[in-house]
């Protein structure tokens, strides 16, 4: 692991930084402003800036031995750096997987051979997979230390797998693979301490591999080139489910927890066997990659499977109890900005789909996809901007409150996109010009309560229902008088068979989520949505609701992290969910 970033010693700059802290603590509320007076006041060595990773570094040696975590909080609160990315609740820790052949053949998708596939080695996630040649313990590891050092609480993790199709990987890799994630989160607090691991050398690195495909001349493909480069699975990329269990096990009380688990693969690829295994895992979401609900334009652009395929994975799925994130593509060849209007109207109109969560992804035009070849001819062009804007304005104003829409527009370098648009701040631009005209949102995303403060008497809960393809669906929420949101429960009661006979017959939570500036375990700050005890009186509701509907047992499907939280709450552990026997209540 890389230690260059941070090799700062902060024992070398004691006097100046013992001061600066001191001022730092004395101010109430530390705006942007005021911190850059107090660096010009305090430089480092009489020129230049401490950095906030080396000011934080530099509290924590000269409070090392004598700080509570409620100080600690309160100094990291003025001077975190972008705070944004723990106010959802959870610290999100994304890995990739190495490049693997991929089962689809889809046109727009991009080939870059030195990444999973439909993956860009330029972008940001990518670039730091790259660097640790897509070994997942160092990834993890590096992602948290980067947290620790910038600032931010590292206790509830959200681990995001990502390269392409998860599932058509090995079965040994992927449990190695999560087992090394899992390792990783385990080893954190001596990472807390000043132990680094040694970094690993992996037979292939990929680095090294320099043909490249051409998506107008198509004369080489991505699977070949992967093949061809990596030979032979690698046996050091294997092991067993008992290894697996017992790091998982230690996760239950370790200093960083997985709080949730997520795996994205395709619609043709989910099967009742990759249910399970994926259960076994511990994952607890589902990335999966619906595109359109068009079965022309599926087939137009050579995506191997037809929207009956979808439907079907989405109801398997949400028998299981999983988070389902779709992702959904505008401006596929064979559409129109109208066209696509309708089909994202399908997405909330039609039971049997409804996401939790979405990523719209508008196609970008990549050199290495073969969609080149249909731009070249006239058959594809990317929408103008006012088209584009059109589409997601519509679209984020049609997406119900229960869906959080987590991205609008892949985080593609401009450099990589050929033609059409770059903006990657798109989803500020549409919501701008809702705002213009008096309308907004109402999804997740839009209404989270953030880093303002909350009072429990300040909420009020909510309850809506819809169906889905398995039954009635119950969306329990707490907001504010001006509709933030600061909590959320999913509760699924089916009516149809499980395909897990450990739930078949149950009630499910499908997702609990608090929102707000993440806290540590063990902390009460006051203001903070979290450890108000919403999620426990959320699950109180939710068990009511499910005994007066007849069900004998409400299950939830825990991620690791958590196991431990519902045991307190008396659910018993079951192979794959907890349980909470209910009592026989009148319809």
């Amino acid at each position: 692991m890389t230690r260059s970033r941070y090799a700062f010693d902060p024992a070398r700059h004691e006097v100046v930084l013992r001061e600066l802290i001191c001022a730092i603590e004395g101010r109430e509320t530390l705006p942007r402003a005021d911190l850059e007076e107090l660096l010009r006041r305090h430089p480092k060595e009489g020129r230049g800036f401490f950095s906030k990773a080396e000011i934080i570094q530099g509290f924590r040696h000269l409070r090392a031995g004598r700080l509570s975590p409620g100080a600690e909080r309160i100094f990291l609160d003025k001077i975190r750096m972008k705070p944004v990315r723990t106010q959802s609740g959870v610290t999100p820790v994304t890995v990739l997987t190495k490049p693997f052949p991929c089962p689809g053949q889809c046109i727009f998708c991009p080939s870059d051979v030195r990444m999973p596939k439909s993956y860009l080695s330029d972008e940001p996630g990518a670039q730091r997979a790259a660097q640790h040649q897509f070994d997942p313990y160092l990834q993890t590891l590096s992602r948290l230390t980067t947290y620790h050092n910038t600032g931010h609480p590292c206790d509830k993790v959200e681990l995001i797998i990502l390269g392409g199709t998860w599932s058509s990987y090995a079965d040994e890799y992927q449990i190695w693979f999560v087992q090394r994630c899992f390792e990783a989160l385990n080893a954190f607090g001596r990472i807390r301490q000043g132990w680094r691991p040694q970094a690993a050398s992996p037979r292939v690195d990929f680095r090294h591999l320099t043909q490249r495909v051409d998506g107008l001349s198509m004369t080489s493909r991505y699977n070949e080139i992967v093949t061809r480069f990596a030979g032979e699975d690698d046996d050091a990329e294997s092991s067993t489910w008992l290894d697996l269990e017992q790091v998982q096990r230690e996760n239950e009380n370790a200093a960083a927890r997985c709080v949730g688990l997520v795996v994205e693969t395709r619609p043709d690829n989910v099967a009742p066997n990759e249910i399970e295994r994926l259960r076994r895992l511990g994952t607890t979401k589902v990335q999966i990659g619906v595109q359109s609900l068009s079965d022309r334009v599926l087939e137009l652009n050579h995506r191997g499977h037809d929207v009956a395929t979808t439907r079907r994975a989405f109801r398997l799925l949400r028998l299981a109890g999983f988070k389902i994130h779709a992702h959904w593509m505008p401006n596929l060849y064979g559409s129109d900005p109208a066209a696509d209007i309708e089909d994202f109207q399908r997405l909330f109109d039609d039971r049997d789909f409804r996401p939790d969560e979405l990523k719209i992804y508008p196609c970008s035009l990549i050199e290495s996809a073969e969609l080149m070849a249909y731009h070249a001819d006239g058959r594809w062009r990317p929408y103008d901007h006012d088209e584009l804007l059109e589409v997601v304005t519509t679209c984020l104003l049609a997406t119900p409150e229960y869906c959080r829409v987590t991205r609008v527009i892949r985080d593609i370098p401009g450099t990589d996109i050929v033609t059409g648009n770059k903006l990657t701040n798109f989803r500020q631009i549409a919501e701008k010009a809702l705002a213009a005209g008096n309308r907004r949102p109402r999804d997740i995303r839009s209404r989270e309560i953030g880093q303002d403060p909350v009072a429990r008497e300040d909420l009020e809960l909510r309850e809506s229902t819809f169906e889905s393809s398995i039954g009635r669906e119950i969306f329990l929420q707490y907001v504010t008088e001006d509709d933030r949101l600061a909590a959320f429960l999913r509760l699924a009661l089916p009516d149809s068979p499980a395909t897990i006979e450990e739930i078949d017959g149950s009630a499910m939570i499908r997702e609990v989520h608090t929102y707000g500036r993440l806290v540590a375990f063990g902390e009460r700050p006051q203001g903070r949505s979290q450890h108000l005890g919403l999620g426990r009186s959320l699950i109180a509701h939710a068990t009511d609701r499910a005994a007066a509907a007849g069900y004998p047992d409400l299950a939830v499907i825990s991620s690791v992290g958590t196991r431990q939280y519902y045991r307190r709450l008396g659910f018993a552990d079951g192979p794959l969910y907890q349980h909470l026997p209910l009592p026989l209540a009148t319809r």
